[in-house]
C-alpha cells in the first residue's frame, strides 16, 4: 500500500506548481505564511524563567489550522516546505508544533527555484527542521518585542505618540550617544613629542632615512606639555 505524503508550503500558488511536479502520490497544501506568533497585545515572553516565549496561533488561521490537521491526521510522512531562510525555518517549526506531527514522520525540504528538477531533487533528499536556524529566528523575534515593548513606549512619552524602537536602531543610537558624551566630556591639553631624522652615514639623498621619536628618557616615560619642558628634552639629548 502506497504511503500517504503529505507536503505544506507558504503559497497557494506554489502549492499547486509543485502539486503538478510531485503527482498524485502526494497532497500538496499552503500554510498561508506564518501560522503562529507571539500575542499582540500582552508582553508574551517570560524574561524570568529563560526568556520562554508564549506562542499562540495568528488571528485569522483558525480554519487554515483545521485543515491542515485533517490531511496531517492520516499522513504517513509529512515534508515542510517553507522557504530556506531563518522565516520560513521557523515556520516549518510551528506547523510541525501546532500540528502535532512526531519526528519521524517529519521531514524537512528547500529548494531555491520553482523548477521541476529543482523540486524533485529535494525531495529525493529530505532533511530535518534546523534547531539553530529556528533558535536564530525566536531570538530575533524576541528581541523585537522586548526592545519595542520596553523602549516605545519611552518614545512615546519624550518624543511622539506612534513611535516604535527596534532592535538593531536603538544600540546603534546607544552607541552614538555614549560617543558624543565622550567628545564632550574630552579635555584638550598641550603636548609635545621630540622626534629626530635618521640616515645611514654616505648615503645619497634620503636613501634608507627613517624618523624615530623620543619616548623615554632613562627609567622614565616622557611626558611633554609645554614648549619649555620640549627645550629641555631636547638640550640633554643633544649633549
Amino acid at each position: 500500500m502506497a504511503k500517504r505524503k503529505v507536503v505544506i508550503v507558504e503559497s497557494p500558488a506554489k502549492a499547486r506548481t509543485i502539486n503538478k511536479y510531485l503527482g498524485a502520490e502526494y497532497v500538496v497544501k499552503a500554510s498561508m505564511g506564518h501560522v503562529r506568533d507571539l500575542p499582540q497585545r500582552e508582553f508574551g515572553i517570560d524574561i524570568e524563567h529563560d526568556f520562554t516565549p508564549k506562542y499562540q496561533v495568528i488571528r485569522g488561521k483558525g480554519d487554515v489550522i483545521t485543515d491542515l490537521k485533517r490531511v496531517v491526521k492520516s499522513a504517513d510522512e509529512v515534508y515542510l516546505a517553507p522557504d530556506l531562510d531563518r522565516e520560513g525555518e521557523a515556520i516549518a517549526w510551528h506547523l510541525k508544533e501546532v500540528l502535532g506531527i512526531p519526528d519521524d514522520k517529519t521531514f524537512r525540504v528547500t529548494f531555491n527555484e520553482i523548477t521541476k528538477a529543482a523540486i524533485l531533487r529535494a525531495f529525493q533528499k529530505p532533511g530535518k527542521i534546523s534547531q539553530a536556524k529556528v533558535d536564530a529566528q525566536q531570538t530575533r523575534r524576541l528581541l523585537d518585542r522586548i526592545v519595542g515593548y520596553k523602549i516605545s513606549p519611552l518614545l512615546w512619552k519624550k518624543v511622539t505618540k506612534g513611535l516604535s524602537a527596534g532592535r538593531v536602531q536603538s544600540v546603534a543610537v546607544r552607541f552614538i550617544v555614549d560617543r558624543e558624551r565622550e567628545i564632550q566630556a574630552f579635555k584638550s591639553e598641550e603636548y609635545w613629542r621630540l622626534t629626530a631624522r635618521f640616515k645611514p652615514a654616505g648615503a645619497p639623498g634620503e636613501e634608507g632615512a627613517f624618523d624615530a621619536e623620543l619616548k623615554r628618557m632613562g627609567d622614565a616615560a616622557l611626558d611633554l606639555h609645554d614648549e619649555a619642558g620640549a627645550a629641555a628634552a631636547f638640550e640633554a639629548v643633544s649633549r
